[in-house]
């Protein structure tokens, strides 16, 4: 129905009923009923909405199938301090692309060599969906490199954006049999491939699953697929900083996380926990750790490869923007940007 799209659409940018009614020239009434699905807006009014949104008019109109409601309640990975607006629209812009990507790969489909499982944490602890996982994919035994290209060979379709607030990691949810993970740009590189690893354990043990402990258990997964117990235990016998300090560079996950690894098997003691974290404060490392600069960069590719291959194939801008949903001139992560023009001198 075209109400929850136009929701998440305006929700997505941020925008009051007020606001679009405004600009298209409806009262702020007939927008709501448009919203609540109350009313139907004539093909003109539909036309003006598509164009204040930013999308085609049969974008607007589709017939969304996807995995779950279009407005969907998304997986995230946020503190608790971060405000409801923010999250909020940035659940709705992560509700937008799953929309895109799924009218897209209807008109160019996906075969990805590796899939992500679903799998019931009723019936599997998350340590144990983890070593599925690694097992499914044939990831190697010892640390995970370029992570996000293995999400991405699963058909999780992984995009970087800022956001309006540091409070918010990333969030996560599916669309129809691929899924869609969104990632705060602005996180260090340690932090990115913790929130990827926790949201791949949402989407593998969360399908439906919605109880309090989820967070938990997403973390839990994170750190086994990234520190699988059996091979980074006997590295942990010594948490000093010095040492968590090159755990770091090697496993790619932050000097907490490697830390409270430790803790989880054993390897360190509780009474370690104060004193550890009031060094880190003391250092100035409490938000911002050393080292996290020097990790290899977790880019996603997917996405703007999908609208290379179009281009690639000489369709135009234009059309590529169509086949997205997308009005001409706008951006998508599905649609590289430009290459930059180049001015050449002539040399006499």
């Amino acid at each position: 129905m075209i109400g929850e799209v136009l929701l998440v659409l305006r929700q997505a940018r941020g925008l009051t009923q007020a606001e679009v009614a405004g600009r298209v020239g409806i009262t702020q009434a007939a927008l709501s009923r448009y919203e609540a699905d109350l009313r139907v807006p004539d093909e003109e009014t539909t036309s003006a909405l598509a164009d204040v949104l930013g999308v085609t008019q049969d974008f607007l109109t589709h017939d969304f199938r996807m995995r779950g409601a279009v407005a969907a309640d998304a997986h995230m990975r946020r503190r608790a301090t971060a405000r409801p607006s923010d999250w909020r629209r940035v659940e709705a812009g992560l509700n937008e692309l799953r929309m895109h990507s799924s009218y897209l790969l209807t008109r160019v489909p996906m075969d990805p060599d590796l899939h992500v499982p679903s799998l019931d944490p009723f019936e599997v602890s998350p340590a144990e969906a983890a070593r599925r996982v690694r097992a499914l994919w044939r990831m190697p035994i010892g640390p995970v490199r370029r992570l996000v290209r293995w999400v991405e060979a699963a058909g999780v379709v992984v995009v970087e954006q800022r956001m309006p607030s540091q409070r918010i990691d990333g969030m996560s949810q599916w669309s129809g049999d691929h899924a869609v993970i969104v990632l705060n740009a602005d996180m260090p590189r340690d932090r990115r491939r913790w929130t990827v690893a926790h949201e791949l354990g949402h989407l593998v043990l969360h399908d439906s699953y919605v109880e309090p402990d989820v967070e938990d258990q997403a973390n839990e997964f994170a750190a086994e697929l990234l520190m699988p117990a059996e091979v980074i235990r006997p590295q942990l016998k010594d948490v000093s900083l010095g040492a968590l300090v090159d755990l770091k560079a090697e496993w790619g996950c932050s000097m907490r996380a490697v830390f409270e690894r430790a803790l989880d098997l054993g390897t360190a003691e509780r009474s370690e926990r104060d004193r550890f974290y009031r060094r880190l404060r003391e250092k100035g490392w409490k938000v911002t750790e050393p080292g996290s600069d020097t990790l290899p960069p977790e880019v996603p590719e997917l996405a703007a490869s999908v609208g290379q291959r179009m281009l690639d194939a000489g369709l135009t801008r234009d059309e590529v923007a169509e086949i997205i949903g997308i009005a001409p001139g706008a951006e998508s992560p599905f649609l590289p940007k430009p290459a930059p023009a180049t001015h050449l001198r002539r040399v006499i």
